[in-house]
């Protein structure tokens, strides 16, 4: 995604109220300003600020890769509230992944992850394993006729969906690894040569990773409010091409 037509394009808003608002963040796009590349200053938090006009507040975060639901507070208030609720795991979250194979039907992932610098994300500091908890289900598999690695004749690929109940670090990416059906787009945790399939037959380079749902109590009201972040159309386009049309009840 260039920085221009993120600038000439509004941010994509789920709900507003004066409390608070949830946007679809774009893939590839930083939440706000990090050191890990000061010179992006484009961020989710600068164009929102400047798109309503008014200071928004950060209450959790997506990975830069990362696409869907991202929920801002529009006071500290409100911010302190609702981390809260995120802290307490009293937050839904769901999440649709494209990965490598045909992982089982479902299942839960309790798989503890130690905490990583986030200057060397593949380098463990010296913590112990804190307890990470992740529920899954499969929702379509594919099998193409295109030879990646070589051990194999054929690739296979599956579609899912995933709840995370803990808020680690690349908590999913590093799950679906430990299953060893790492996300596609993963330059992390996943196999370059899929990676790369995927961007020469879909055109796109991005991780397809996306958060679907977000279900919070309005911090005000004590409301149940659901946001809903429709599969981009990455995800349709490899969707259509094998066959999934389960990928239209997430639209």
């Amino acid at each position: 995604m260039s920085h221009t037509s993120t600038m000439n394009n509004p941010m994509p808003l789920l709900y507003q109220d004066e409390h608070l608002v949830v946007v679809d963040k774009p893939a590839n796009m930083l939440v706000h300003r990090s050191e890990l590349d000061p010179a992006d200053t484009l961020t989710v938090m600068t164009q929102l600020r400047d798109q309503l006009g008014v200071w928004v507040y950060p209450v959790h975060r997506l990975d830069r890769p990362t696409s869907g639901t991202l929920l801002f507070a529009l006071s500290p208030e409100v911010a302190r509230a609702l981390a809260l609720q995120f802290e307490q795991h009293h937050v839904r979250k769901h999440y649709i992944a494209i990965v490598r194979g045909h992982p089982s039907l479902g299942g839960v992932v309790r798989h503890p992850l130690s905490i990583r610098d986030d200057q060397r994300s593949r380098q463990r500091m010296d913590t112990e394993p804190q307890e990470a908890l992740t529920l899954y289900h499969r929702l379509a598999t594919a099998t193409v006729d295109i030879q990646v690695d070589k051990r194999y004749p054929t690739s296979r690929y599956g579609l899912v969906s995933c709840w995370p109940r803990t808020g680690r670090r690349h908590q999913l990416r590093r799950h679906l690894k430990h299953l060893s059906h790492p996300i596609i787009g993963d330059s992390s945790y996943g196999k370059g040569p899929h990676n790369r399939l995927f961007e020469n037959l879909f055109g796109e380079s991005r991780l397809y990773l996306h958060s679907h749902a977000l279900t919070i109590r309005h911090p005000i009201n004590g409301q149940q409010l659901t946001f809903n972040a429709p599969a981009p159309s990455g995800f349709r386009k490899v969707a259509d091409y094998f066959d999934w049309s389960i990928i239209y009840e997430y639209t």
